[in-house]
């Protein structure tokens, strides 16, 4: 998959979703550095965006930042929720759905693929 073409999917479900910074309840990052790219990160990219949209999660998030430091686990997944985030290494597109259903939607995060958990302070 091409960037202008995720960048094409990730326009089209703002527009969709109306998504306005004050409305994110959940913020979902993908590592798209070079090796999280070469281990598969856009199709991860493309996936979450695709669930996303098509559970209409208006108060959810996807977006991408540079590399995580974590090479040997990418592609990369964080789901920010208020003051914790969860990292999830070795994230294929089936697991990027699971992700949606089962952490963000029911509230269950997936603790067999979980490599970091995180509070911030302040």
């Amino acid at each position: 998959m091409r960037p202008e073409e995720l960048k094409e999917i990730r326009e089209k479900a703002k527009a969709r979703l109306g998504l306005r910074s004050g409305d994110v309840r959940v913020r979902i990052v993908v590592g798209m550095g070079t090796s999280g790219i070469a281990a598969g990160a856009r199709e991860v990219l493309k996936a979450l965006l695709e669930e996303v949209s098509r559970r209409n999660l208006t108060d959810v998030a996807v977006t991408q930042t540079g590399e995580r430091g974590l090479a040997a686990k990418e592609p990369v997944v964080e789901v920010h929720e208020g003051d914790r985030i969860t990292v999830y290494g070795e994230v294929d597109e089936a697991l990027a759905r699971r992700i949606v259903v089962e952490h963000v939607v029911n509230g269950h995060p997936i603790q067999d693929r979980i490599i970091e958990v995180r509070e911030v302070v302040g």
